[in-house]
């Protein structure tokens, strides 16, 4: 090996360890995720067909800037808004509340629930809307969960060719749960009970 070699070979070994102590690579993580869990499930081998059963198309409410993010919206007054630290959603509320919304209308009514792709030839019904709450009331220490569901329902199939122009209807749906202490895990219990609340509600006014 040369002197030079030599000299630059303990310099090589030395370096990762000196970078892997001082170099990190985002925050620390949270101890835990929060999650939403249907309360009215599908049953396993269950078999829901749209020849015999009515489809609906559901997509992910749009949602204000401070539901855009993976955190817990913690409101203090009208105006000012914090963050519950530690407290992180595994995806973004609208992405969990879309997939709550269509395991509890389908459990709930026998729907059949098409993707996008799926719904192109026939849709069915509709539904869509705007996630305005998904977060913490802190002076009344409720967790809140506020949805402006936007639906299309079924057209007869006689009226299906002649493509008659569609009637909309809209919808507030909204749910509070008492919280009793502002803490991740206490929060993600409360927004999980207002969630499946809030699609219970969802569902029934959908009906099969």
């Amino acid at each position: 090996m040369s002197r030079i070699m030599k000299t630059l070979a303990p310099v090589m070994l030395i370096a990762p360890l000196v970078l892997g102590g001082c170099i990190r690579f985002g925050a620390e993580p949270p101890p835990s995720l929060l999650t939403l869990t249907p309360a009215a499930t599908v049953a396993v081998g269950e078999t829901l067909n749209s020849a015999t059963a009515k489809s609906i198309t559901i997509t992910a409410p749009i949602a204000a800037r401070e539901l855009a993010v993976t955190r817990v919206p913690v409101r203090s007054d009208d105006t000012n808004v914090a963050y519950l630290k530690e407290a992180v959603w595994v995806e973004p509320p609208s992405q969990l509340f879309a997939r709550l919304l269509s395991e509890t209308i389908s459990a709930r009514t026998g729907r059949v629930v098409l993707t996008l792709r799926q719904s192109l030839s026939d849709p069915g019904a509709r539904l869509g809307g705007e996630l305005r709450q998904f977060g913490i009331d802190a002076p009344a220490r409720e967790a809140v969960v506020t949805y402006d569901a936007t639906l299309v329902r079924d057209r007869p199939p006689a009226e299906r060719g002649a493509r008659p122009p569609m009637t909309f209807e809209r919808r507030r749906f909204e749910a509070r749960v008492p919280v009793a202490e502002i803490t991740p895990a206490a929060a993600g219990v409360a927004l999980n009970t207002a969630a499946n609340q809030v699609a219970g509600e969802v569902a029934d006014w959908v009906g099969r």
